[in-house]
């Protein structure tokens, strides 16, 4: 393991902290938030409060293991001898990134086929990036790391693609109060997703041992409030906005389902 500061052990050790709450919190606030949304769009909100938890989970699974990697004792931080688990962001990505496009598309509310086949198309490309994604990560010289990074580019592209294209469209149909929430969920996706790839890169970079690792975790935490609990916040208020268009009266059941 790369040896690390006293500062860079507590910025990381902080940050996971601070992102465990964050998630916690998300899960909640969207949870409840249902209440407040038409019921076309409960289990997009449902979905979205999923991601939170999903990621809170392994931010504190993340967090247990990187205390568990290093000990410090009277301000000089040393391992302790057990591997820090990095492996939990993978998981949580291959389960949560393909439901961050699924929310999207569900809060746009399209017809049924186009809504599984944009669903089916977006999820399997996430989840594809994310398993190509993973052995350049781990990968012990860079050459692989890049080789990997190459190939999970294809359908991170793919996405991209279909976030400007496949969707702009379908967006330009929704309800003028919710379409511009739309459009700066779909920019804040395109770019906490394109900063993965910039925190992908860190060890290509002048950056040695221990900043390395603390400008990876760091950058990838970052990245996951913005793409989980940023989004989700505009997710829900597309949702709000939705429903007050289509219902007249977000999260009054009787109105919604007879206006279905």
């Amino acid at each position: 393991m790369e040896t690390i500061t006293a500062g860079q052990y507590l910025l990381v050790y902080n940050a996971f902290s601070f992102t465990f709450a964050a998630m916690a919190a998300g899960t909640l606030f969207f949870w409840f938030g249902r209440s407040q949304v038409g019921h076309a769009y409960k289990t997009a909100l449902t979905i979205t409060g999923l991601v939170t938890a999903i990621a809170a989970y392994h931010y504190f699974r993340i967090f247990e293991s990187w205390s568990e990697a290093y000990a410090l004792t009277d301000g000089v931080i040393k391992s302790s001898g057990v591997a820090f688990n990095d492996a939990y962001r993978y998981v949580d990505w291959l389960l949560t990134v393909p439901l961050l496009l699924i929310e999207l598309v569900l809060v746009m509310r399209l017809s049924q086929s186009e809504t599984v086949s944009k669903a089916t198309s977006l999820g399997f490309a996430a989840a594809l990036m994310i398993i190509l994604g993973y052995p350049g990560e781990i990968a012990a010289d860079n050459a692989t790391r890049a080789l990997w990074g190459t190939l999970s580019t294809i359908p991170f592209l793919y996405v991209v693609w279909q976030l400007f294209k496949g969707l702009g469209s379908a967006i330009e149909r929704q309800p003028e109060s919710a379409r511009g929430l739309i459009k700066q969920a779909r920019l804040l996706t395109f770019a906490s997703w394109g900063f993965y790839p910039i925190v992908y890169m860190i060890p290509y970079t002048s950056l040695s041992g221990g900043s390395v690792e603390t400008a990876v975790q760091i950058g990838y935490t970052i990245a996951d409030l913005v793409a989980k609990v940023g989004v989700g916040i505009l997710v829900y208020m597309i949702a709000v906005r939705k429903s007050a268009a289509e219902y007249g009266e977000p999260g009054n059941p009787t109105v919604a389902v007879a206006a279905e």
